[in-house]
């Protein structure tokens, strides 16, 4: 196991990386972002400069709570299922990955949670039509008064924790949002640390107004406009994200993506590794 800190070994790991798209979408978000400044994750190969596996973590003084899965999350890729199992069993989750994960959780007596979503691709944001907005309401960015409302609205809500992940992204990474006449968001996308289409909702009273497929064109542009590949995912049950995602253009990846949760005691809350399968 190599940890990469040396900038020029980064940038050509992220190129590396661009060249293997879309198989490499999530690491080489993450490894792009580190690339350009944010300090809170660090970046593994199982060698240099032939790897095989490829796995980022956040540095251990960002997530030094082992029960704060928001913030404690790894992403691997990999092109050896032999390597990854080796890398993982030294670092501390493709189809392999769940078996891999399962065994290693079995042996430590972990229980796991398994989702499982698709990636979609968008190959060119600025052919994406331009929009026209409801006059209703006015574009802006989220800012970190906005956490508590996302905090109430989020899938993995309702507590500090996911609080202050919930404001880290706000504060670090690229957002959209429509405001309503009184300046309250009715309607958002974040992006999320490894350079994906993150957290979207829309409240329920401003239903069918379109205003989903509104921010998904203006995030995807955003992103890529800052030079990251516009993508994300939507979970396999979820068929009317995937109709939308699909007349805007994107593009449905092969393979799955995998959220898997760690849980290694009922009292605590479970570390959260996503993996492209």
């Amino acid at each position: 196991m190599l940890i990469l800190s040396c900038s020029s070994k980064l940038r050509l790991l992220e190129g590396t990386l661009q060249r293997r798209f879309p198989k490499t979408l999530p690491v080489y978000g993450t490894v792009m972002a580190i690339t350009r400044g944010n300090p809170a994750a660090q970046v593994l190969v199982d060698s240099w400069p032939d790897f095989k596996v490829v796995l980022t973590r956040p540095r251990r003084e960002v997530a030094s709570d082992n029960s704060d899965f928001y913030t404690n999350t790894y992403i691997v890729y990999y092109r050896d299922l032999g390597a990854y199992r080796a890398l993982l069993g030294s670092a501390g989750l493709r189809d392999g990955v769940y078996e891999i994960s399962k065994d290693i959780a079995e042996a430590k007596g972990i229980k796991l949670e398994v989702f499982r979503y698709f990636t979609y691709f968008h190959p060119d944001p600025s052919s994406m039509p331009e929009i026209r907005l409801d006059p209703a309401v006015r574009l802006s960015s989220l800012d970190v008064s906005h956490a508590d409302l996302l905090n109430e609205t989020w899938q993995l809500r309702g507590n500090e924790k996911s609080r202050k992940y919930l404001a880290s992204l706000i504060r670090h990474f690229p957002s959209v949002c429509l405001l309503d006449a009184a300046g309250h968001p009715v309607s958002w996308a974040t992006s999320y640390p490894f350079g994906a289409i993150g957290l979207s909702y829309t409240l329920p009273q401003h239903w069918q107004r379109g205003y989903m497929g509104m921010l998904t064109n203006l995030i995807a542009k955003r992103l890529h406009a800052l030079g990251y590949p516009s993508y994300g995912y939507v979970a396999v049950e979820n068929y009317p994200m995937q109709r939308l995602q699909e007349r805007q253009g994107f593009q449905r990846q092969p393979s799955l993506w995998y959220f898997i949760l760690h849980n290694p005691a009922p009292a605590k809350a479970p570390t959260l590794t996503p993996s492209p399968a």
